[in-house]
């Protein structure tokens, strides 16, 4: 039989509705769908990054400096490349009359914008500010409450609002924010006597090449040309390196858990052809009957499967396109996407060959079966159910090795998806291995004396049964709602819990250190019972590390360690005489006070061990242009949830304390004080501190939490509906051989509510021993997310969890009396002729 006269008998017997091939469609739907999507959000945020990559970063090359601008050879060296434009980054304070507010200062001289466009309120254009003028953020405006031509107060400068900022071209470069912004000229910062030695600055560089060339070859070559100047250099090709983390990890994660959605909704592909098949086993015998061959049957019901299939993923693809608005929507802020319709062909491509593959293989062992075995073995189905044709593990190992291939090949981290899809296997096998000890322990149960319990029971274990398959489904869809509650509230908890329990309520920055006493006076006269802890500030990079005689260079290093991530770039730096409180020494000793040995610098342990260190060995470190050759004192656990000054280097105080620099603090309020007085009192009194309000920090940190939640939340969810089409699957493939049993239940005398009694008693009793199953597979994987994916702290409401579980329960249950009414409503009579 040709391809041709096969596709015209599959299309002949396939139903316009596809009926018996629904629960086909929708899994493949449900699993297209979650992958376009991801892969459409994902396609669209990194061609937005790259097409929009120098304004974003506001150049082609980006220098950054804490403390100190460039001197004359290193920004020679950037004047070779082409144009540059100079800036400062500082927080700073707002006034206007009684009202003050935190914000950042973004001072920039007339060569600004060098990529982009900055628009001021009406779409005005503009060009970098002059004199005493100021464009601020909507934000700074509302809490000033000024309009273009009234005056603020920043230092002891008085300045001019000349617009209010529409459009920052580079605001994402500039990272996380801790105010609102306030644009001003390049010299504003030192006439306005916020610049004084020790001040808490940054300088920012950025360079409009004059010529294309290779922005990587250029920053090595930078590094190399300046090894030790501390120079934390950025690129157009990653102008938002937060972002692009972010994006990276998170495209991971919901590609993980579409990939998983689909891997379980294929489960349920299996079952519905199974079912499908079982109910063509008269059209299978007929066509062999009249001479069709194994080929041919294979032939006929592939195509009408992939016809199926293809119609699904199509249908996912469509919907995964249009859902990537909606999502663009509800990340806004958060990531630089378009709320527009995005077609990424190579998005699509990959999330229809995932389809397609599942399809292929799960639908291969029900077809194989049906293919080999004769006509009258097909008649005898229901009651001598066809063997299993080991043929099938050839198409579905294959089929899977594809999927790991693709995987691992598309993946930008192939360690963390081939963990993913190895543990995947390993749930697989336990969730198969855990239905085979069901059925033997059902069937080593005694008997009961409730007829109902003992047929419930006896159906678990006869041959035949779906409890395999009901297992897997169960498994699954149950440890899909523990997940999605244990991220959601541990998400919840990281929001609501740790940080505003254990935050001050201001962090002030750049107070004068012969000025530490009037600072805590007036604190104080405000609020008696106010805490203060102040801490020298100060910022420097790790020049060289290691032990004795064996030093390593940090601008030697091709690849930072995990978890050295301070070896990149410049630090904060502090020295105390005592161990800051909330850390706890892990080795070595603390030096006592008035030490006036060799220079000492404790570290954070974790950082030791990533970065190969211990007591004993050196850091050298670069402060201000000064090397500063240090010994390892001690390791030290740091409290990082405690919002206060956690340094992963404190140095004795003898190593800095000649070093030009200020005094950070934080304050703590007795509950209840009003916050304003305070504010007003330090602004008027310390023109050049930078106040941080928690409260707003909290607040954006709560809402890109939220929509991280957001995104988990939609991700997890599919994985659930994929569950619950499992569910339906293995009840669509039972349903055959149970409408045989029922019938003959009812034709002994059973009535329907005892059918539907011991339907309900068989799914209670195979959901009740999963529930645990779920909740330990549930939590490992939510744990697995939120601290190693995300990075939070695992603080999961396992209130909320097993109310959660609760509720899948009774929707397991809610499932299985649905799936059972078809039954009941069988007729006797009409089901044994069918036979």
């Amino acid at each position: 039989m040709s391809w041709a006269t096969a596709w015209r008998i599959a299309r002949r017997d396939l139903n316009a509705r596809f009926k018996g091939l629904r629960l086909l469609l929708v899994c493949i739907f449900l699993g297209t769908a979650a992958l376009a999507a991801i892969g459409s959000l994902t396609a669209a945020i990194e061609r937005e990054l790259a097409a929009n990559g120098q304004a974003f970063l506001g150049g082609d090359v980006q220098v950054e400096l804490w403390q100190r601008s460039l001197n004359e050879e290193e920004l020679g060296a950037l004047e070779e490349l082409g144009t540059v434009s100079e800036g400062t980054r500082m927080q700073a304070m707002a006034r206007k009359d009684d009202i003050a507010a935190p914000i950042e200062l973004k001072a920039v001289d007339g060569a600004y914008p060098l990529y982009g466009t900055l628009l001021l309120d009406g779409g005005r254009e503009a060009d970098a500010p002059s004199g005493n003028d100021a464009y601020i953020a909507p934000g700074a405006a509302d809490r000033l409450g000024v309009a273009p031509g009234d005056t603020i107060a920043i230092g002891t400068e008085t300045l001019t609002v000349a617009g209010i900022i529409e459009d920052e071209p580079d605001r994402l470069g500039e990272g996380f924010q801790l105010g609102p912004t306030i644009i001003v000229s390049e010299d504003l910062p030192q006439r306005a006597g916020l610049l004084a030695p020790g001040a808490m600055y940054q300088s920012k560089t950025r360079v409009a090449l004059s010529s294309p060339g290779n922005l990587e070859q250029i920053e090595e070559d930078l590094e190399a040309r300046f090894p030790e100047s501390g120079f934390d250099i950025d690129t157009a090709e990653r102008a938002a390196p937060g972002t692009d983390r972010f994006v990276e990890r998170m495209s991971e994660f919901l590609t993980l858990v579409g990939l998983a959605a689909l891997v379980i909704a294929g489960i349920g592909i299996g079952g519905g052809v199974s079912s499908y098949l079982d109910a063509r086993r008269q059209s299978v015998a007929t066509l062999k009957v009249l001479g069709a061959g194994s080929s041919d049957i294979a032939r006929i019901y592939a195509l009408q499967i992939f016809a199926a299939a293809a119609v699904g993923s199509l249908a996912g693809l469509a919907v995964g396109v249009a859902v990537v608005p909606i999502l663009a929507q509800a990340l806004d802020g958060l990531l630089p996407v378009n709320a527009g319709f995005v077609i990424d062909p190579g998005a699509l491509l990959l999330a229809a060959t995932y389809g397609l593959l599942v399809a292929l293989i799960f639908a291969a062992p029900p077809l194989m079966r049906a293919r080999h075995f004769p006509a009258m073995a097909l008649m005898r189905a229901r009651v001598a159910p066809l063997v299993r044709d080991k043929s099938a593990i050839v198409v579905v190992i294959l089929g899977l090795a594809a999927i790991v291939g693709l995987a691992l090949f598309t993946s930008s981290r192939p360690l963390l998806a081939g963990g993913f899809l190895a543990g995947a296997a390993v749930v697989l096998g336990l969730l198969a291995l855990l239905g085979w000890a069901i059925r033997k322990g059902a069937a080593a149960l005694p008997r009961t004396g409730s007829p109902i319990a003992r047929a419930a029971i006896a159906n678990i274990h006869r041959p035949g049964s779906s409890t395999g398959a009901l297992v897997t489904a169960l498994g699954f869809g149950l440890a899909a709602f523990v997940l999605l509650a244990a991220i959601q509230s541990s998400i919840d908890g990281n929001i609501e819990k740790r940080v505003p329990e254990q935050a001050p309520d201001y962090f002030v920055l750049d107070i004068p250190r012969e000025r530490e006493g009037d600072f805590r006076d007036l604190v104080t006269q405000t609020d008696e019972e106010a805490r203060v802890t102040a801490v020298a500030a100060l910022r420097g990079s790790v020049l060289a590390f290691g032990s004795e005689g064996d030093m390593t260079r940090t601008s030697s290093l091709e690849e930072i360690p995990d978890g050295a991530w301070a070896l990149r770039g410049e630090r904060g730096l502090t020295y105390a005489d005592t161990l800051p409180d909330g850390d706890e020494i892990v080795d070595g000793e603390w030096w006592g006070p008035m030490y006036e040995g060799e220079y000492l610098v404790s570290i954070e342990d974790e950082f030791a061990e990533a970065a190969g260190l211990e007591v004993g060995d050196k850091l050298v470190f670069g402060v201000l242009g000064a090397e500063i050759e240090t010994r390892i004192a001690s390791t030290r656990r740091i409290d990082w949830e405690s919002m206060g000054f956690n340094y992963v280097f404190v140095l004795s105080p003898n190593a800095l304390r000649d070093t030009p620099h200020n005094l950070a603090a934080t304050v703590e309020l007795a509950e209840g004080t009003p916050t304003g007085p305070l504010l007003q009192s330090l602004v008027r009194e310390f023109p050049s501190i930078s106040v941080i309000e928690v409260g707003g920090v909290l607040q954006q940190a709560r809402t890109i939490l939220e929509q991280v939640g957001l995104a988990t939340l939609a991700a997890a969810s599919v994985a659930v509906l994929a569950g619950l089409a499992v569910l339906l699957g293995a009840i669509a493939a039972a349903r055959a051989s149970r409408t045989y049993d029922t019938v003959v239940l009812r034709v002994l005398g059973a009535d329907r509510g005892q059918v539907l009694k011991m339907q309900l008693v068989e799914y209670a009793v195979l959901a009740g021993a999963l529930a645990l199953v779920a909740l330990g597979l549930g939590s490992l994987t939510a744990w697995l997310v939120v601290t190693q994916l995300f990075e939070f702290d695992w603080l999961p409401d396992w209130m909320e969890v097993f109310a959660v579980l609760g509720f899948g329960l009774a929707i397991v249950l809610l499932f299985a009396i649905g799936g059972s009414l078809p039954l009941l409503r069988a007729k006797p009579a009409q089901a044994l002729r069918a036979l």
